[in-house]
């Protein structure tokens, strides 16, 4: 199997050094994209014979993680792992997370750091966030994933092919998981463990948080336009015409319109149409591109 390793990486001269070494003796193609680093990064790695894409500026997580995508589509790989640059995974757990990939199991393999007794190493700022966002995930994926949010993965050549992600951000890592999931590719998990050396992380808790969330409010609305925007349609015109039957049942007795009830009744019934016909144009929209792929 012809194996690449891909290392996002931003200011990573202490760890890059070691973490090449090490990885090359599994296999020659270590792709290394330096997403705009101010120190020696790119020099280090070219030195140390990897391929290194290099971003001008600071694009983000995410554009560096296709940039290693279109490398390792480019070179003709049969699988790709990403590695993180910080020095916290396991050179020995990349057999774990290539296994499935090699037994023709599954098409992406994610890391996990709370499978068996990994959780025990992760901090608990960070355990309480990543267990929330990955129930946020699961809910848009069908699927019970115990770490939506591990950087360390294993893909297939087909999902290399197939799978464009267009994410900058942090949000990358749900919105791969959300376009593969509507792809019906086979996603598993594998137990790692992790090495937390003080606050290696480079990504602000609320500033990642927040890029998944929107990442996950995007992607589950591209791929399930009528679900995500149809249910909620459907809430409000019920709502709607409720307090419009009402409103009508009061002027009858009355002769007085309730302006609250009115109003309510107005609002409910246009924010439905509204989502009603965003779920329509969007769904149709969705139904093209996908036809004219094909």
């Amino acid at each position: 199997m012809s194996l690449a390793i891909g290392i996002p990486a931003y200011n990573e001269e202490k760890n890059i050094a070691v973490i090449i070494t090490q990885l090359k003796e599994i296999t020659d193609k270590i792709i290394v994209c330096d997403d705009g680093s101010r120190d020696l990064t790119s020099k280090i790695s070219e030195d140390l014979g990897a391929i290194v894409i290099k971003h001008e500026k600071n694009l983000g997580y995410g554009a560096a993680i296709r940039s290693i995508f279109l490398k390792a589509k480019d070179l003709d790989c049969d699988a790709l792992v990403t590695f993180d640059a910080d020095g916290q995974h396991r050179i020995q757990d990349i057999s774990k997370v290539i296994q499935p990939i090699i037994e023709k199991k599954s098409d992406i393999v994610i890391g996990s750091r709370f499978l068996d007794d990994g959780e025990k190493e992760v901090p608990n700022y960070r355990k309480v966030g990543i267990k929330v966002i990955t129930k946020i995930t699961n809910m848009s994926i069908k699927k019970e994933l115990t770490d939506s949010q591990s950087g360390f993965r294993a893909y297939s050549k087909q999902v290399l092919s197939e799978l464009n992600p267009s994410e900058l951000g942090m949000g990358i890592s749900t919105e791969i998981l959300i376009k593969a999931s509507s792809q019906e590719f086979r996603i598993t998990e594998v137990p790692i463990k992790i090495m937390y050396g003080g606050n290696t992380s480079t990504h602000n808790p609320i500033s990642h948080g927040s890029s998944v969330l929107l990442s996950t409010i995007k992607f589950t609305s591209i791929e399930n336009p009528l679900k995500f925007y149809g249910i909620p349609s459907v809430f409000f015109l019920i709502i709607g015409l409720s307090f419009t039957i009402w409103t009508i049942q009061e002027y009858a007795i009355s002769g007085e319109i309730i302006t609250n009830i009115a109003i309510i009744a107005i609002g409910c019934v246009i924010v439905g149409v509204v989502l009603l016909l965003c779920a329509i144009l969007l769904y149709s929209l969705v139904s093209v591109v996908r036809e004219g792929k094909n």
